[in-house]
């Protein structure tokens, strides 16, 4: 069981706090280790109750809710500690795994501060979801949360990060989505991007391009956005195998250097500076 295989505490079962993953979109990710801990527990904290009774009512689950988002979490915090001296307590986010840019840290700190059992319930994660659909490289990232909402700020906060050379996810809003994408083709450059619409929902996207052809892509955005940025390649980076091969490929096929060095250069990410001199070279081979 959850708490026996958890709790050290003088092998006394005492009250934890849950932190529970739940669905992104499609209510069938949820796992059901999630469902029996939500009818277990005496008290779920949400960050919109909407969202979760919705979840609830789906599964039959009849335990008490109680909201806790950003503009209630001071008021709610010393209430769901006292809950927490007698009782399990579930955190739940609006989406998908709760600490991860909502109020849920502020509670995970203080119930650790007191020596509350953290309990994890992992499942799904719009960030990692995002970043194996994008094609872009996994084994390491940056994860930035939400971008700062002003243009400065956004821009400043950009520039900290122009040689970062992991693969970058950042959330952001609908309405703020063309001017982020201008601020990212401006500081960044012309990179490639994957940006994740709905994901898991009906109207589920991903686009995958440069900024300059996601900018005209998404002309009136809806729906809740995750990017995945390229980061920096370096410029003198290598040419790997699999890069020359379909160089060669698209030499053979008489594509022209233009767009064989476009296209190589969207799969994998190398300079297209780089490229042309090896296109250069096949050329003088023969």
């Amino acid at each position: 069981m959850d708490k026996i295989a958890a709790i050290s505490y003088n092998y006394l079962i005492v009250p934890s706090l849950y932190i529970i993953a739940t669905p992104i979109g499609n209510l069938e990710d949820v796992s059901l280790r999630a469902l029996r801990l939500l009818r277990e527990v005496k008290l779920i904290a949400a960050e919109d109750t909407r969202t979760t009774r919705h979840l609830l009512n789906a599964y039959n689950i009849k335990t008490s809710v109680t909201s806790y988002h950003e503009h209630n979490k001071q008021a709610k915090l010393n209430y769901l500690l006292s809950r927490l001296e007698e009782e399990d307590v579930a955190l739940v986010s609006e989406a998908g795994t709760p600490g991860l840019s909502d109020p849920g840290y502020e509670l995970i700190v203080a119930a650790i501060d007191r020596g509350i059992p953290i309990i994890p319930v992992p499942g799904a994660s719009a960030v990692v979801t995002a970043l194996v659909v994008s094609g872009l490289p996994t084994d390491q990232f940056l994860y930035l949360g939400f971008l700062p909402r002003r243009h400065g700020q956004r821009q400043r906060f950009l520039s900290s990060i122009v040689n970062e050379p992991r693969t970058i996810v950042a959330f952001e809003a609908p309405h703020r989505l063309k001017e982020t994408l201008g601020d990212i083709q401006e500081i960044l450059g012309e990179r490639r991007i994957a940006i994740c619409r709905e994901l898991t929902k009906v109207h589920e996207e991903v686009f995958r391009g440069k900024v300059s052809q996601a900018r005209e892509h998404f002309t009136e955005p809806r729906g809740e956005f995750t990017l995945v940025i390229a980061g920096k390649t370096e410029e003198g980076a290598e040419i790997t195998e699999e890069a020359e091969r379909k160089l060669w490929e698209f030499c053979h096929q008489g594509i022209g250097a233009k767009e064989a060095t476009s296209r190589v250069s969207k799969l994998s990410g190398l300079s297209k500076r780089k490229l042309y001199q090896a296109w250069l070279n096949f050329k003088k081979g023969g």
